[in-house]
């Protein structure tokens, strides 16, 4: 049991450094934008634009944190307010085009930046690795399940 407690212990140092390198490289692409923005840009973009209050429901944060986020991305001109036609008392949160902008050279640089830092595996770990991260994070969905 030592062992497995070991790797896990390793597997909860290793992801923290991940975050903290994906905290800092968010911050060196763009100052202003926390990782929390460049999540929430990605999310618009995949849901071609949502509710602040439905932002805030998938990522399970505070209305007031989603509300700064977004308040800092109308701000810089990434993200617009449209009125729902459905539904007049609605807003819906959309990228401009420099939002989109914005995101499409985040995405690429980041790309880039995994490409040269897995050059070196081959193809079978990098199946390996791709299978266990969906295995993780497909655990996540479930409401039990920590970290």
């Amino acid at each position: 049991m030592a062992h497995r407690d070991e790797s896990v212990a390793t597997i909860q140092r290793e992801l923290t450094a991940f975050a903290r390198r994906a905290r800092a490289t968010a911050a060196r692409m763009h100052p202003e934008l926390s990782l929390v923005s460049f999540t929430l840009l990605a999310h618009l973009e995949d849901q071609q634009g949502c509710r602040a209050t439905d932002l805030a429901a998938h990522y399970l944060l505070d209305k007031s944190t989603v509300s700064r986020q977004v308040a800092t991305l109308q701000r810089l001109g990434l993200v617009e307010r449209r009125v729902d036609p459905d539904d007049q008392r609605v807003q819906v949160l959309h990228l401009t085009a420099a939002g989109a902008e914005t995101l499409a050279q985040v995405a690429a640089s980041r790309l880039a930046a995994f490409q040269e830092r897995l050059a070196d595996w081959n193809e079978t770990d990098l199946s390996r690795f791709a299978d266990y991260l969906l295995r993780y994070n497909g655990a996540a969905h479930d409401p039990s399940a920590d970290g």
